[in-house]
Parts: structure tokens; C-alpha cells; sequence
């Protein structure tokens, strides 16, 4: 055998070796038993050196990072912390609300990263209502508000839960004029708009500002920590399946960004048309037959702080809600009567049967742990 390279062999294998670029690491051995500790070790690399994720080709899709101190805020209501602090004071306050015993804070608790823990919440006079109280970690990142999307953005959400009569049952009117009467808040009010009466828009603003601030609960938390560069919380397991959320498991589809949302609407197959829990979704405000059964998607920032899970709150565990994923979801069938329905809705073909074995779903679930 004949060991000898040419100058010309030499020249080129070194020229291709500087071709690669710099910490490019070498591809994890599947058949190897340390298969998960070497993926692992590939994510304790700057963001731009990790593996790219699985996505469809249709999708654009925004790299995984780190959050700031505050959500962006629009040009007509631009970030003050004198206004975030006027806006905590409100979100806290049950005077917003018709029996003065309901705040906001009612129905978003901090230490539930500022969701309930609820299936669905109760509102005035014990009303339950329809749907599971989301997360508002991540709302300055949504457009669409609401799990159907109706709420629009923070400063055209803020006072729709005051007004609704399941929620907090009050009118614009009353609450301006009981805010009016409070020496307390004319001073603070003041201090942040300037000598004026209060209005409905200066208390969705503070109230909207406030909410751009949520994104600080992540702060702490393993993954926001990896994605300032800081790995060392993060163990060989949890890392291995931010790698199968992020390929085999075909999450970032719908998840990525630094909110871990595309605030887009999906249909995952639980609309319950024509059944008990029936929910139309984004269909009761666009009147779209496509937007039959569909919902935003919801960041999973502090995820397992935000059970039980869906619109509904049906998904009390985890696990078996990534089971239900790892089948593909439900996909209902119309029966006879359904079977000429315009409306019947169909589940996202973004969803398929993932195959995931137990080693795959457990290292998912403990990646869920670090959100």
C-alpha cells in the first residue's frame, strides 16, 4: 500500500481544512451509546454553530434568543418604567373590576407565569369561562391576542377582560370615573400623561406597558441562561432534546424565535365539532371556514409553570400531551351528518406521526423543564 501524498495532495487537503469554518464540529455517530452526550456538547456552542432545525420549507422561521429587558413597544406608546410601574399597580388592583374583588392579576398569577393553573378561569359572580387563561409571559410578542386572536395587540387588549361580562363585568365609564375619584392615581396618572383626567387610553397603555415587562419571569431559567452563553445548567439530557425539539420532534415549525411562538393559528385537533367542549376557535372572529377549530399558538417560555395545557385546559400532563403530539394529534372524522359540512375542520397537516421512542420523549420533556 502506498502511503506517500503528493505536495499537490498536501496543498489541497489543507486548503479544505481551511475551508471549514471555525469550531464546525464533526457529525454525532447515531449507532454510538454517547450519541446524546456529543449532540449535547454541540449545543454548548455559540447559537450561530448549532445545528440547523427541521422545519418545512415554507416556513420563516426566526433562530432561538435571548430576551430583553421589555417586549418591543409601539411608536404611540413608547416604554417608560414610570408607566410599567403605574401599569403593575392597575393589573393588581381589583378596583377594575365591577365587584372591586377581581384584578387582572385574578386570572394571570405571577408565581404561574402569569396564567392560573385553572382548566378555565371564573370571573364575576363565579362565572367559569370558556377557555384556559394563557400565559402573558410572552403576550408583547403577539399580535393577535386572545387564544382566538380577537384581543388584536396589548393596548387593544387591555381593557377588553374589564368590559366582559363572564371577566371582570365593568364598563369604561364607571372604572374611569372610580379611577377619576382616586386622589392616588390622579397623582400617578399624572406623573406619566401629564395633568389631565384619566382616560380609557392612557390605562390601556400603562396596563400594556406593564405587561412588555412579563418577559423578565424568564430571566432565571436554564434555556434563557444557554441562550446568553451560559450553558452550565443545563445537563447532557435536557440538551439532547432541545435537539429533538428542534428536528426529529418538528416543534419549531410553530416554535422558535425568542417567544417560541409564530402568532399564527393552527388547528391541532381539538375543536370538539359537533361534541361536548365544541370550541370554533379563530372561525368565531373572521367567520373563515378555515379557521374552523384553529388557535394561536401559545409560547412555551415557562411552559410547565402554565398547565393544564390547550385552549380548553384538557392536557393536565405533559406527558400526555407529547404523546399526543408524538401521534400526530387527533384527526377527527365527520359522520354521517357531517359529512356534507363546509365547516367540518381538518387538522393541521403540520402535524404528523413523529415516531419518538421513550429515550427522545423523556430528554424532550426534560428540555421543557428548563423553559
Amino acid at each position: 500500500m502506498n502511503y506517500l501524498i503528493s505536495s499537490t495532495g498536501l496543498i489541497s487537503l489543507g486548503l479544505w481544512l481551511l475551508s471549514l469554518p471555525v469550531g464546525a464540529a464533526q457529525p454525532c455517530d447515531t449507532s454510538s451509546a454517547d450519541y446524546a452526550a456529543c449532540i449535547a456538547q454541540l449545543y454548548r456552542q455559540p447559537i450561530a454553530q448549532w445545528p440547523a432545525p427541521t422545519v418545512d420549507a415554507d416556513i420563516d422561521w426566526q433562530e432561538m434568543a435571548p430576551l430583553p429587558d421589555h417586549a418591543p413597544a409601539p411608536s404611540n406608546n413608547p416604554f417608560t418604567q414610570a408607566k410599567a410601574e403605574l401599569g403593575k399597580t392597575l393589573f393588581n388592583d381589583p378596583k377594575l373590576s365591577r365587584s372591586g374583588q377581581i384584578a387582572c392579576a385574578s386570572c394571570h398569577e405571577a408565581d404561574m407565569a402569569f396564567a392560573d393553573g385553572r382548566r378555565v378561569s371564573f370571573g364575576h359572580d363565579r362565572q367559569s369561562g370558556r377557555r384556559n387563561a394563557p400565559s402573558l409571559v410572552m403576550s408583547g410578542y403577539s399580535q393577535a391576542l386572545f387564544w382566538d386572536g380577537r384581543g388584536g395587540s396589548q393596548e387593544q387588549q387591555a381593557t377588553q377582560p374589564i368590559i366582559d361580562p363572564v371577566e371582570m363585568a365593568f364598563d369604561i365609564p364607571q372604572l374611569l370615573e372610580r379611577l377619576n375619584a382616586d386622589a392616588t392615581y390622579r397623582t400617578q396618572f399624572a406623573q406619566v400623561f401629564g395633568a389631565s383626567p384619566i382616560t380609557q387610553e392612557q390605562t390601556s397603555y400603562a396596563l400594556a406597558t406593564y405587561q412588555r415587562t412579563l418577559v423578565t419571569a424568564t430571566r432565571n431559567t436554564a434555556f434563557e441562561q444557554l441562550l446568553r452563553g451560559r450553558p452550565q445548567r443545563m445537563n447532557d439530557q435536557q440538551l439532547y432534546g432541545l435537539h429533538v425539539f428542534r428536528t426529529k420532534a418538528r416543534c419549531m415549525n410553530c416554535h422558535f424565535g425568542p417567544a417560541l411562538s409564530d402568532d399564527q393559528f393552527h388547528n391541532v385537533g381539538l375543536s370538539y365539532y359537533g361534541r361536548k367542549y365544541e370550541d370554533l376557535g379563530r372561525y368565531e372572529v373572521t367567520g373563515k371556514p378555515e379557521d374552523v377549530g384553529a388557535f394561536r399558538t401559545p409560547s412555551l417560555r415557562l411552559v410547565m409553570k402554565t398547565g393544564p395545557w390547550m385552549h380548553n385546559g384538557l392536557f393536565v400532563t405533559m406527558d400526555g400531551t407529547l404523546a399526543f403530539y408524538n401521534m400526530g394529534m387527533p384527526r377527527p372524522r365527520p359522520n354521517a351528518q357531517q359529512a356534507n359540512d363546509p365547516l367540518f375542520p381538518k387538522t393541521s397537516d403540520r402535524l404528523k406521526a413523529l415516531n419518538m421512542d421513550k429515550d427522545e420523549l423523556r430528554a424532550l420533556r426534560s428540555f421543557l423543564d428548563t423553559l
